[in-house]
């Protein structure tokens, strides 16, 4: 599956009262990545919350691509603004983007 959304991402400032709300809610399970992310299982798509300083500031919505560099030129040439350069983590790589009616999103590839 390429050039789908396959992965969303919550933005908390309190991280462990987000995942215990989803858990006691809606049954999702958690699996902790340290103080600031937690991935989220049984959502019908995966996901995680984030808690890092530099979060964004509403859901996040991210695209799985076969190809990043060539995505990232799609987005720049549909006229999309970087917002965060190409970065590694720890499933691969990615990048932020803002589309031209304000919404950021995010493009990832997976590590070999």
């Amino acid at each position: 599956m390429t050039d789908k959304i396959d992965y969303i991402e919550f933005p908390s400032t309190d991280r462990a009262r987000t995942s215990a709300f989803f858990q006691a809610a809606f049954g999702w399970g958690i699996v902790s990545y340290g103080p600031t992310y937690d991935a989220l299982t049984g959502a019908g798509i995966d996901g995680g919350i984030d808690q890092a300083p530099e979060r964004v500031s509403a859901p996040l919505a991210v695209v799985r691509t076969a190809d990043i560099d060539d995505a990232e030129r799609r987005v720049i040439a549909a006229g999309g603004t970087i917002t965060k350069p190409q970065f590694d983590f720890p499933g691969g790589r990615r990048f932020h983007f803002r589309e031209p009616g304000g919404n950021e999103i995010a493009v990832w590839i997976a590590r070999d």
